[in-house]
C-alpha cells in the first residue's frame, strides 16, 4: 500500500511526471487530484482540465458505471492488476488500456484516496490485428503451411458457384470453412443454412430438406418450406453428407442437376438458386465401393475438394489457437485470465487432440472454470491431457520426469512465444524423422531459416 509522508508529498508531483506510464490519483470520493504528463499525452486532457472531476466523467470507460476497478479498490483496499478496459480520449477516440489500481494511505494507515496506472495497449492491439490479418481467414485461425495454402485458395472458391466438398475429422472446423466461403461470396447477403445429416432422423430428412404442403401427411396442417427454400439465393451447408440415406441421395442428385425439386405432397416442381457445400469425416470413395453412397452423387459433389488437416498435423497452430480461446473466454466471462504458462503450453503441445480444435477449445473453457490465477497453469488442465503429455501417471500421481528424446527436450529460460516455437520445431522435425526439407515445407519457411532456428534452439544436438 503506497504511503504518503511529508517527503513523499513534497516530491510526489515531480515523481509522477518522470514516469512514462499514465498515472493519476483520486481522493476518497473518486475526484482526480493529480494527472501526470504521460496521462496528458495519451488522453489529450490537460491536468487543469480534469483535476476536481470524477474520473468516470473524464474517461467514460466500459466499466465506469459497473465494476469500476478504482472504486472497487477504494472500497475493499485490494489492488487490481492489469484489468483490460477501454477509455475515451479527449478527441472521442476509444483507447484500450490495462488498469492497475491501489489505495493511497498516510503513515498512520488512513486511506486518503487511490492511484490508477493506465498502460496503453493500442500498439499491442495493432500488432494483433496485423497478426490476425496474416493468420486469419474470416473466423479461421492458422499459420500452418497447409492451412495457408487453403486460405489462398478460398477467395477463388468463394467467387465461383461450384459445389464444394470439405473433408476432415470431426472438430477441424468444416462448418467454419463453409461459412467463410459463403461470407466471401457474392451470396453473402443471402441466407447460410446448415443441416447436419447425421443428427436428423431419416423419416424427417426429406421433409426438412424439401419441405411439404398441407395434407401431405398426417398432422401436416400447413405448408412448410424446407431448408433448400430457406437457402434460396444463398448457401446450403450439408454437414456429414456421408450419413445421408440413399433414398434422399437420389433426390439431392436431381436437385444438383436441375436446381429443381418437389416438396412432399406437391404435383409441381419448384426451382431454387442455392449453392451446395458438403462436408464429411467419412471416406466417401470407400462408401461408394461398398454401395453405401451413390457414385453419381459423389462425382457431382466432388467438384472442388478441400481437406482440412487434423490439429495434430498443424502443431504450430496450438499456441495461436489457445491464446485466441483465452482472449475469447476472457471477454465472455470477465475473468482476469490473460495467458497460459510455459508448462501448460508444453503439455498442450504434446497432446494429440482426437477431438481437434473443438477439443482444444473445450480444454481452455474448462481451464477458465477451475483456474484461480491470472495465468493458466498445468494444474488447470484435464487429467487426460496431462496423462497423454506424460506429466502425470495413469493413477493420477505426478511422474518423475524420465530422460526425454532430443526432439521433445525443453530448453530453459524461454518466454512463452519462443517456447511454443521450439515445441513446434521439435514436433515437426520429429514427425518428419529429422528431414529438414520436409519440415521446412510443412512449416512454410525456407530451409535456411529452419536450419538457423534449429541451431538457435540447440535442436541439432
Amino acid at each position: 500500500m503506497p504511503r504518503v509522508g511529508k517527503l513523499d508529498a513534497r516530491y510526489f508531483p515531480l515523481l509522477l511526471d518522470v514516469i512514462d506510464q499514465c498515472v493519476f490519483t483520486v481522493d476518497r470520493d473518486g475526484c482526480i487530484t493529480s494527472f501526470n504528463r504521460a496521462a496528458e499525452r495519451t488522453t489529450g486532457y490537460k491536468a487543469d482540465d480534469v483535476i476536481g472531476l470524477e474520473c468516470k466523467d473524464v474517461f467514460h470507460s466500459d466499466l465506469c458505471e459497473q465494476g469500476c476497478p478504482l472504486r472497487r479498490t477504494l472500497e475493499s483496499g485490494q489492488r487490481i492488476v492489469d484489468r483490460r478496459v477501454r477509455i475515451q480520449t479527449k478527441e472521442g477516440m476509444t483507447l484500450p488500456v490495462a488498469v492497475t489500481t491501489a489505495v493511497l494511505a498516510t503513515e498512520t494507515g488512513r486511506v486518503i484516496g487511490g492511484v490508477e496506472i493506465l498502460a496503453d495497449l493500442s500498439p499491442l492491439e495493432h500488432l494483433q490485428r496485423q497478426l490476425d490479418g496474416k493468420y486469419c481467414f474470416e473466423d479461421i485461425i492458422s499459420k500452418s503451411h497447409r492451412m495457408q495454402e487453403i486460405f489462398e485458395l478460398l477467395p477463388m472458391v468463394a467467387n465461383s458457384d461450384s459445389t464444394v466438398l470439405v473433408l476432415g475429422e470431426s472438430g477441424t472446423g468444416k462448418e467454419l470453412l463453409a461459412k467463410a466461403i459463403h461470407h466471401q461470396s457474392p451470396r453473402r447477403k443471402r441466407p447460410f443454412v446448415a443441416v447436419n445429416c447425421a443428427a436428423m432422423p431419416e423419416a424427417l430428412m426429406e421433409s426438412e430438406l424439401f419441405g411439404y404442403l398441407r395434407g401431405a401427411f398426417t398432422d401436416a396442417r400447413r405448408d412448410k418450406p424446407g431448408r433448400i427454400a430457406q437457402a434460396d439465393g444463398g448457401t446450403l451447408f450439408l454437414d456429414e453428407i456421408g450419413d445421408m440415406p440413399l433414398g434422399i441421395q437420389v433426390k439431392l442428385l436431381r436437385f444438383l442437376q436441375e436446381r429443381a425439386y418437389e416438396p412432399l405432397g406437391a404435383t409441381f416442381t419448384t426451382r431454387a438458386d442455392v449453392r451446395i457445400i458438403c462436408a464429411t469425416h467419412r471416406a466417401l470413395p470407400d462408401m461408394v465401393a461398398c454401395g453405401a453412397f451413390r457414385q453419381d452423387l459423389y462425382f457431382r459433389l466432388n467438384v472442388m475438394q478441400i481437406e482440412l488437416p487434423a490439429l495434430r498435423d498443424r502443431l504450430e497452430d496450438i499456441p495461436l489457437l489457445a491464446q485466441h480461446f483465452v482472449s475469447r473466454y476472457r471477454q465472455v466471462t470477465g475473468n482476469r485470465i490473460e495467458s497460459i504458462n510455459d508448462d501448460a503450453m508444453s503439455a498442450l503441445m504434446r497432446y494429440s487432440y482426437p477431438g481437434n480444435i473443438r477439443e482444444l477449445q473445450n480444454i481452455i473453457e474448462r481451464s477458465f472454470i477451475v483456474c484461480r490465477d491470472s495465468t493458466i497453469g498445468i494444474s488447470s488442465l484435464p487429467k487426460s491431457v496431462l496423462e497423454a503429455a506424460g506429466d502425470i501417471s495413469a493413477n493420477g500421481s505426478r511422474d518423475t520426469p524420465s530422460p526425454e528424446p532430443a526432439a521433445v527436450l525443453k530448453p530453459p529460460k524461454l518466454d512463452p512465444i519462443h517456447r511454443a516455437e521450439f515445441e513446434t520445431l521439435a514436433a515437426v522435425l520429429d514427425q518428419h524423422r529429422g528431414n529438414r526439407s520436409k519440415a521446412a515445407e510443412e512449416l512454410g519457411i525456407h530451409r535456411s531459416t529452419l536450419i538457423r532456428k534449429i541451431k538457435r534452439y540447440g535442436l541439432d544436438r
